[in-house]
């Protein structure tokens, strides 16, 4: 093993980037660092735009990232990884959304159930062509469900493997998607917010590995017209105060499980605002997709929203199929999880499950806004969904994403997509 010659402290942000610095170990040690406020301010394309919270008029203040104790394995020679919450004069940062999903798992945690969490995650490979511009992957062997060189000649999910392995990222699954060039990277569960480093990580690493191999793995929902989107599922379950799942534990839904997707469908359009938070997110969501486009559920249905498992006690799970990883993974599952549990807590009722094929024919007809613009809006009219996520975070969110959504306005689908990929 090499020496460990400095810390890498990282954070994400609402436009899922990895903010952070490199530090000598004995500088991580002192618990906290400074970063500017404005950092949450910054628009993809490096504009400075006031978001509220970030002090943009105010001199852009300070705020601290204050480290958690431990330190996580990194995947570069000599470098450990610090993750941590943001704070402003030592109050938390409500900006933060490491923070705000830690207040999501505090609000289940008072309702006695912990949260757990598999996350799986999709991207797609690509390669600079002899013009240096970004086209997919070569793999014409490719196939759904494939491994090996068939999918993947040069190797990538390889070395992602071998890398997560020694960061110690726990990998449930890898192997090829729908489409050549598509991956699906699947997390193990666990607590929620060990889940969501897990998949913050994991995305900075195999972006970067497949970067020093001259290649680039975009996470963007829809980055090939003509081809399948990617998505971010959210699979979860909870732990009770005996250690039990109470998702099914007789083999057939619980109440607490109904009305946690009866919560997910009142908010459905909200979330959409939270969930898919690119203009691009919008030419992955469409009926007949294998995406969360109608405000519905069923067992075992991958053309529902909400889908349910309920065939084994211990792993039965609900899995919310709307996000994509062009979101960061903490508010994510924060949004998810305060859906849910508003459903329990005003004891939602379940509507009737989805029973047709979903591709064809639904019997839903509430279904997602038809762009970000709209989906913004929902989520500002929805009073209660704000309030749960955090009202500070959804205005700074509002704000950044509206002005993303006016740059981009009238642009083809060629040119949202180029102005994403480099990020995404």
């Amino acid at each position: 093993m090499s020496t460990i010659t400095r810390t890498r402290v990282m954070f994400c942000d609402m436009l899922n980037l990895p903010r952070g610095k490199y530090v000598p170990v004995d500088v991580a040690a002192g618990g906290s660092i400074g970063f500017a406020r404005g950092a949450f301010a910054v628009s993809y394309d490096r504009d400075l735009i006031p978001v509220p919270g970030c002090g943009v008029y105010d001199g852009l203040p300070d705020m601290e990232l204050v480290l958690d104790d431990g330190r996580r394995t990194g995947w570069q020679a000599g470098t450990e990884i610090a993750l941590g919450d943001l704070h402003i004069n030592d109050e938390v940062f409500g900006l933060c959304p490491r923070s705000t999903l830690k207040r999501a798992v505090k609000d289940w945690a008072d309702l006695a159930y912990r949260p757990m969490i598999g996350l799986e995650t999709e991207a797609f490979l690509f390669q600079r062509d002899a013009d240096g511009v970004w086209r997919p992957y070569d793999t014409p062997g490719a196939f759904v469900y494939g491994t090996g060189p068939e999918n993947d000649p040069k190797g990538v999910m390889d070395d992602i493997w071998e890398a997560a392995h020694r960061a110690d990222i726990p990998i449930e699954s890898m192997n090829g998607e729908f489409d050549n060039g598509q991956f699906e990277l699947t997390l193990r569960f666990d607590h929620a917010l060990k889940a969501c480093d897990d998949a913050f990580l994991l995305k900075t690493m195999a972006r970067e590995i497949a970067l020093k191999k001259g290649l680039l793995l975009t996470f963007l929902p829809k980055p090939i017209p003509d081809r399948g989107g990617s998505g971010l599922h959210v699979n979860f379950s909870f732990s009770d105060e005996d250690g039990n799942n109470p998702i099914a534990p007789a083999g057939e839904l619980s109440d607490l499980a109904r009305h946690c997707m009866a919560g997910l469908i009142k908010h459905h359009q909200a979330l959409a605002g939270l969930l898919a938070t690119t203009v691009n997110s919008y030419d992955r969501l469409s009926a007949g997709s294998l995406a969360g486009y109608w405000a519905n559920w069923a067992e075992d249905h991958r053309l529902v929203t909400t889908r349910c498992s309920t065939g084994s006690a211990r792993s039965a799970r609900l899995e919310h199929r709307m996000a994509d990883c062009a979101t960061n993974p903490y508010q994510a599952v924060a949004a998810v999880l305060q859906a849910a549990r508003l459903g329990v807590d005003k004891q939602l009722p379940l509507q009737a499950p989805e029973d047709l094929d979903g591709v064809d024919n639904v019997r839903e007809t509430r279904h997602i806004p038809s762009g970000l613009d709209k989906s913004l809006n929902a989520l500002d009219k929805d009073a209660t969904l704000r309030r749960a996520v955090g009202e500070a975070y959804c205005d700074a969110l509002l704000y950044l994403k509206r002005d993303e959504y006016k740059r981009l306005q009238g642009k083809s689908v060629d040119e949202v997509r180029d102005f994403y990929l480099p990020f995404i």
